[in-house]
């Protein structure tokens, strides 16, 4: 079927790839009717501000917080090894995949705070409690990070090569899984059959939901029936809310 390809045509106004996309939500933004983390005003809340590293690699030598603890309004500064004996659980790789050959994909054991290295510039090592907001950035300053800086990359093509930077030491080579999807057969005999093949090397950025605000959150606890209350910029509550169950240690 020979289409036309013309301004005018219904088909590629309605459904032409790389056709504009109105945005939906602009009107809201521009009229100051959005809702950010701020706009959630709790009664009596407290506020906490998260140690992050500024070295992308790096063994962990040691974390003072006695200075932070001691600052105006602060409740308390907690560091990785305080949540690990208190039971809190690492991180869970909500969707496993299998390799090419089977086997089941690495799945690095990772805490909420990072406790023997730090592996990207702001991993978080430490979080800050206190009264307001200010008291909280002000001792979190306050936390003295030793880090022993190792050799970094930041191109995932040299982080494959056999002499890289072991990010995981479960993980070697750097890979966490080599995925195969569809007919590998059949694509190589259209290759082969074609008329014309043109081979180029694509450099894709990193394609991910990204919230206007992804360190922000806001949560509550009523005491008098054992729930939670989460509210943060997300795009899948179900799994975040089985996430945090499991790090806590309660029920859904």
């Amino acid at each position: 079927m020979n289409v036309p390809i013309a301004a005018d045509n219904a088909h590629l106004l309605k459904f032409g790839i790389g056709q504009p996309v109105p945005r939906q939500e602009d009107p809201t933004l521009l009229k100051g009717q959005g809702r950010y983390s701020d706009d959630v005003q709790l009664p009596n809340a407290l506020h906490a501000v998260m140690v992050r590293s500024q070295v992308a690699h790096g063994v962990i030598k040691g974390i003072d917080i006695a200075e932070a603890k001691t600052m105006p309004g602060v409740l308390g500064v907690w560091t990785g090894a305080d949540l690990n004996a208190a039971g809190y659980g690492p991180l869970k790789t909500l969707i496993p995949v299998p390799n090419r050959d089977g086997s089941p994909m690495k799945t690095p054991t990772r805490f909420s705070l990072a406790t023997d290295k730090v592996r990207f510039v702001g991993d978080p090592v430490a979080f800050v409690v206190a009264e307001t907001l200010a008291e909280a950035k002000d001792a979190a300053e306050a936390v003295l990070v030793d880090i022993e800086a190792l050799p970094a990359v930041t191109d995932a093509r040299e982080a494959a090569k056999p002499d890289a930077p072991i990010v995981f030491d479960d993980a070697p080579g750097n890979i966490c899984v080599d995925y195969h999807y569809g007919e590998a057969d059949k694509v190589a005999d259209a290759f082969a059959k074609a008329a014309h093949v043109t081979r180029l090397r694509l450099i894709s950025n990193r394609i991910v939901v990204c919230a206007m605000e992804p360190r922000s959150a806001t949560a509550t606890y009523d005491k008098a029936t054992d729930r939670y209350t989460f509210q943060a910029g997300n795009q899948g509550a179900f799994g975040l809310k089985h996430q945090m169950a499991a790090l806590l240690n309660i029920k859904p």
